[in-house]
């Protein structure tokens, strides 16, 4: 599977975590992947919301968000996230900005929860930089 997000802005998140940690290029690739599969999970979860009430456009309550925040607010892109958001629901069903902003947000948050757990493990082996193994060891821990 290809991976939709571009890297920049995941390594931006996971350095915002990580203090005086460097981050690999790995580490970036390996969250952006992470992050891909979730939001593609959650839209799942989102369309199935949508066709219960006979809609065909996600809306940022079909991912249990009521009060959506500024795009400015965003570090990760909304254009690369509605592609995410279509990787596994069928064409015919939309995703509204207030849905895409929903999304990103969300997924920031999960990408900001990992990246902090990942630098604590990069810590806990000595290492000054945040790697894949990080990323990886996280979700084998506690996903």
């Amino acid at each position: 599977m290809s991976v939709e997000l571009p890297f920049a802005p995941v390594d931006t998140i996971i350095r915002r975590n990580s203090g005086d940690l460097r981050v690999s290029a790995d580490a970036a690739e390996e969250l952006a992947r992470r992050i891909q599969g979730r939001g593609s999970e959650l839209a799942i979860d989102a369309a199935e919301h949508a066709r219960e009430d006979g809609r065909k456009t996600l809306m940022a309550s079909d991912f249990g968000v009521e009060q959506v925040v500024s795009r400015d607010d965003i570090e990760l892109p909304i254009a690369p996230i509605d592609r995410i958001a279509r990787l596994r629901i069928d064409d015919r069903y939309r995703v509204s900005m207030d849905a895409r902003i929903a999304l990103a947000d969300i997924l920031e948050d999960y990408a900001d929860n990992v990246a902090g757990a990942a630098a604590k493990l990069a810590r806990h082996a000595d290492r000054r930089t945040v790697q894949a193994e990080d990323i990886e060891t996280y979700f084998a821990l506690f996903e």
